[in-house]
C-alpha cells in the first residue's frame, strides 16, 4: 500500500470513498428534505455545505424541469485551468438531474477529418435542442488555451478564431441558446499542491496527463493566452463569469448558485401519482433460474 495514499480517498464502486460519503449525506438531506419546501439560503457565513448542496440540487431539479416544460436550450461552458475543479462541479450540479435532458460533452483530441472541418463544426452538432441543458466540459475555447500555447493551430488560424469566436456565440444566443461561460480561476500554489496530490495518490493519478505536466511548465503562457482570450471574448451578449476555484467546496456553491440565478424559473413541485393497483395473476409463470444467466453473487 502506497504510504502517502489517504486512505479516505480509496475506491468504492469505482468512486473516490470521500466523494461516495458526500453522495450518501447529501442523499440523505434529500429524504429529510421530502415534500418539504427546502431552506432558503443562510444570510449568515456559518452554514452547512451538504445542505447547502443539497438545497441547490432541489433547486437544479426544478430549473431542469422548467426548461423542459419551456422548451428552453441552455449551454454551459466550463473552462480553467488544469486542477482547478471543473469536474467536481459538473458533477454536483448532474448528480440529480435526468439525463435524458441534461448532458455532460467532454470531447477528446479531434480526428484527423475534424482537422479539416470549420472549427466550431464539431461543437455544433453536440448543441442542445428544446428542453435540454447541454455542460461543456472544456469547449470551443481549446484554441485560445492549449491549441495557442502548444502550438497545435497556426498563427492565421488563433486569429481568425479571436476574430469569429464572439461572432459564432453572438449567432447562438441570437438563436434563442442560453449561453453561460465560466472560467475556474486557481492560484499557481493551489495548483501545485493539487498536481502533487494527484501524483501521491494512485486513485486520482490517471488524471494527470503528460499535457498537464508540460502545461505547468507553460504558466505564464497560459497566463497571457487566458488574458487575451477573456479580452477578446467576453461580450455583452456571452460574457464570462469568473469562479474562484482555490476552496473546491464554495466553488462549486458559488457556481451553481450563480448558475440557478441566470435562468428564471418557477418553484415548481413533483406530480403525485397513486399507484393503481397491480396487475392479477393470469396463469403467467416465470422462467425458470436455471435457463437464465444470472451474474455471480460474489458479495
Amino acid at each position: 500500500m502506497n504510504k502517502h495514499v489517504d486512505p479516505k480517498e480509496f475506491k468504492i464502486d469505482g468512486e473516490l470513498k470521500s466523494d461516495v460519503r458526500e453522495k450518501a449525506r447529501v442523499e440523505r438531506r434529500w429524504h429529510i428534505l421530502g415534500d418539504a419546501k427546502p431552506p432558503t439560503p443562510p444570510r449568515k457565513k456559518k452554514y452547512s455545505y451538504i445542505d447547502e448542496l443539497a438545497r441547490m440540487q432541489f433547486e437544479l431539479l426544478k430549473m431542469q424541469e422548467w426548461v423542459r416544460l419551456q422548451g428552453l436550450k441552455v449551454v454551459v461552458i466550463f473552462e480553467g485551468r488544469d486542477a482547478a475543479g471543473k469536474g467536481g462541479v459538473i458533477k454536483r450540479i448532474t448528480e440529480s438531474l435526468n439525463p435524458r435532458f441534461c448532458r455532460v460533452v467532454a470531447l477528446a483530441t479531434p480526428t484527423e477529418r475534424e482537422r479539416t472541418q470549420w472549427y466550431f463544426q464539431r461543437y455544433v452538432e453536440h448543441l442542445p435542442a428544446a428542453g435540454e441543458i447541454v455542460l461543456f466540459d472544456r469547449s470551443w475555447y481549446n484554441r485560445a488555451g492549449v491549441e495557442r500555447v502548444m502550438g497545435f493551430c497556426t498563427e492565421a488560424e488563433y486569429k481568425e478564431y479571436l476574430r469569429a469566436c464572439p461572432l459564432f456565440e453572438e449567432m447562438l444566443v441570437c438563436s434563442g441558446i442560453i449561453l453561460l461561460k465560466y472560467w475556474f480561476s486557481v492560484s499557481d500554489e493551489e495548483q501545485e499542491k493539487r498536481f502533487r496530490d494527484r501524483m501521491k495518490n494512485p486513485i486520482k493519478r490517471w488524471k494527470l496527463s503528460p499535457m498537464d505536466v508540460e502545461s505547468r511548465e507553460r504558466w505564464v503562457e497560459y497566463s497571457r493566452a487566458k488574458d487575451k482570450m477573456l479580452k477578446h471574448t467576453d461580450t455583452k451578449i456571452a460574457p464570462w463569469y469568473i469562479v474562484n476555484a482555490d476552496k473546491k467546496k464554495t466553488a462549486r456553491l458559488n457556481c451553481i448558485a450563480h448558475l440557478l440565478r441566470q435562468i428564471p424559473y418557477k418553484d415548481l413541485q413533483p406530480v403525485q401519482f397513486d399507484l393503481p393497483p397491480r396487475q392479477p395473476d393470469t396463469g403467467y409463470q416465470r422462467p425458470k433460474k436455471s435457463n437464465q444467466r444470472w451474474v455471480p453473487e460474489r458479495y
